[in-house]
């Protein structure tokens, strides 16, 4: 059995194995590519669907069947690419899906005339529900080093585990508990290690507004031992998977596959990813127009950074970058002052909530005004988006769900225990200034000279 250390130096290998196969590539194998240019290119407009017509590719042939269906499903695939042709030109997803089906009529000898079929369902059936598992039943389910917290040394203490949120305009709660406000529009990592990558998508909320939302989300799990081999999941508006980007629900064909697996909760709104190989489970939810994103994580997987990865732009792990952060404090103070000066017009302003109906809505869901309670009041003041009111609630939720110290659910504005850099900075200031003062003193009253 290999210790949690030995465990961190396994070096990923490049996801492009899977198409090491000699022959004529399954239609898996294509959206394999498919997937790993939308992975390499993340940047595709939002009006761009080529993913919707993967995943309905995908969902069509997932079973295997008579060639003719095989050809009548890669026609209305065809067709669907084609129809995303004004949106998607310039795209290198779109480009390579053309290419990939080219290809695949030549191959199976399918004539571009003949029926096509509308595809079933974008993703495929949620399988029953898995029967609950005793304990033996669970460990020969792949071997120790599959499981997080059996493959660690019987001396080991027991794991700390950490918690990361990402919703809303979006405020970050950090694996230390940190909570901010950030602008951060467009790509970002939230997470980065040596057993998987988390990178967001963040669009204007309102044109003009400072505020954004995640509008798409891309986690890799990188290939480890016999466990898993690479999966990507990526969800967008109106795409929330129920499968990895390949169409499976684990991690591949190795023995200890089902240690990593998508989880359908909700169809189109949340979906859970448990990966107990690293001891990890991901919630990823659709509300609104909007995702969010939650995570538990033993504080040492948080920590297995690749060597010589500086992690200083990794949201969970050290917030957002001084210049993106918003201080929404002082935005709700305006609006209160407003709101109490008589300004009914500058307190509402264009998005329909004055500062006392924004507390109100938000008061319905979150009794407790911390620090989820005053970002629902941002959001809606900011965006006027009802939905934000359900997205800071189901925040809320996950953390409690997945954080391991129930006393650290809510988190206050004067929290003494709240761990930001600028109250860090504070408080040593504090202590080099007092110490500073005491050698004064000292010297003074003993009579020597510094």
């Amino acid at each position: 059995m290999q210790s949690p250390r030995e465990r961190s130096k396994v070096r990923p290998r490049a996801g492009w194995m899977v198409m090491g196969k000699r022959g004529r590539p399954s239609a898996l194998e294509v959206c394999r590519v498919l997937a790993v240019f939308f992975v390499l290119f993340p940047a595709a407009s939002l009006q761009c669907k080529i993913l919707k017509c993967n995943s309905e590719f995908w969902a069509s042939t997932s079973n295997s069947g008579p060639e003719e269906e095989f050809c009548t499903a890669l026609r209305a695939y065809n067709s669907c690419v084609r129809r995303t042709a004004r949106t998607c030109r310039g795209d290198l997803t779109y480009h390579s899906a053309q290419h990939g089906i080219e290809d695949l009529m030549s191959q199976h000898n399918c004539s571009k005339e003949g029926p096509t079929s509308q595809p079933r369902a974008r993703t495929p059936l949620p399988p029953p529900p898995p029967p609950v598992l005793t304990d033996s039943q669970e460990r020969s389910d792949g071997p120790e080093v599959c499981h997080y917290e059996r493959s660690l040394s019987r001396n080991t203490a027991a794991p700390n585990y950490t918690h990361c949120g990402f919703f809303g305009d979006p405020h970050l709660r950090t694996f230390g508990d940190d909570f901010q406000t950030c602008k951060v529009e467009g790509a970002w990592p939230l997470i980065h290690n040596k057993y998987l990558s988390v990178q967001v998508t963040n669009t204007p909320v309102v044109p003009g507004s400072f505020a954004t939302a995640t509008s798409k989300l891309t986690i890799i799990f990188k290939n480890f031992q016999e466990c898993v081999e690479q999966k990507t999941y990526h969800a967008e508006t109106d795409e929330l998977p129920a499968a990895f980007a390949d169409g499976s629900k684990n991690g591949g064909d190795r023995h200890g596959a089902n240690t990593l697996r998508v989880v359908e909760k909700v169809p189109g709104q949340h979906v859970e990813i448990q990966a107990r190989y690293i001891g990890t489970t991901i919630v990823v939810r659709q509300v609104g127009r909007y995702l969010t994103f939650a995570v538990r994580m033993p504080e040492e997987v948080v920590n297995s950074v690749e060597e010589g990865d500086n992690q200083d732009l990794y949201l969970c792990l050290h917030g957002c970058p001084a210049n993106q952060r918003i201080d929404f404090r002082n935005f709700r103070a305006r609006a209160a002052e407003a709101h109490s000066a008589g300004r009914t017009r500058s307190s509402t302003g264009s998005h329909g909530f004055t500062y006392q109906s924004a507390k109100a809505k938000c008061k319905e869901r979150l009794p407790v005004e911390d620090l989820y309670f005053q970002s629902c009041v941002f959001d809606l003041l900011s965006s006027g988006d009802i939905n934000f009111t359900m997205a800071a609630y189901y925040a809320f939720e996950d953390v409690k769900m997945l954080h391991s110290n129930s006393k650290r659910y809510h988190i206050f504005e004067n929290d003494p225990l709240m761990s930001s850099a600028a109250q860090r900075g504070k408080d040593l200031l504090t202590v080099f200034l007092v110490n500073l003062l005491a050698v004064l003193l000292w010297s003074e009253c003993s009579g020597v000279r510094l």
